[in-house]
């Protein structure tokens, strides 16, 4: 029943066996078209309450990107929460939510998370400055190597962000 998916997906989100995320998931993904502003709400609960990388990497490229797109001037107010969050899945999913932008990527905005990030002990964070960062270079390299160059990116975020470009023979 479509008035009760949202107690549907919470009720597959608190299951133990991870097919219930990924069925929540694949389902909010085929009602996007659909979903009414207040969805971010259950997006954010999904991203908090049972995070691991690989569901909040598709939550926040997939359904927050699209989110946003649909609502862009809910982005300020929501990431501006996100990222001054202790939560790092929640600061991941800032950085994550434009990985499929590509020249729709505002890019301030993008630079405006690293740099409130940079010096992050967490893997997950550094991974997904490299992979956002990695993810851009295809449509804008020079900006990427800019980025790269202008400030103090960890090991693993500095080897992402190249990755790409390296394997091209662009630097």
């Amino acid at each position: 029943p479509d008035e009760n998916y949202e107690e549907i997906i919470k009720w597959c989100w608190q299951q133990n066996e991870r097919e219930y995320q990924y069925f929540a998931m694949e389902f909010l993904s085929l009602r996007l078209k659909k979903s009414a502003a207040n969805i971010i709400e259950l997006y954010e609960y999904m991203i908090v309450e049972k995070s691991w990388w690989d569901t909040v990497d598709f939550i926040s490229a997939v359904l927050v990107g699209d989110y946003f797109k649909r609502f862009p001037n809910q982005i300020n107010t929501i990431t501006e929460k996100w990222i001054s969050s202790n939560n790092i899945w929640l600061q991941r999913s800032c950085l994550l939510f434009q990985l499929k932008y590509k020249s729709n990527t505002d890019v301030n905005l993008m630079e405006s998370f690293i740099v409130q990030l940079l010096g992050s002990k967490e893997f997950f964070i550094d991974k997904a400055i490299g992979w956002i960062l990695r993810e851009y270079s295809k449509t804008n390299p020079h900006l990427v190597l800019d980025i790269v160059q202008k400030y103090s990116l960890s090991g693993l975020s500095h080897r992402e962000a190249l990755k790409w470009m390296q394997n091209k023979g662009l630097v």
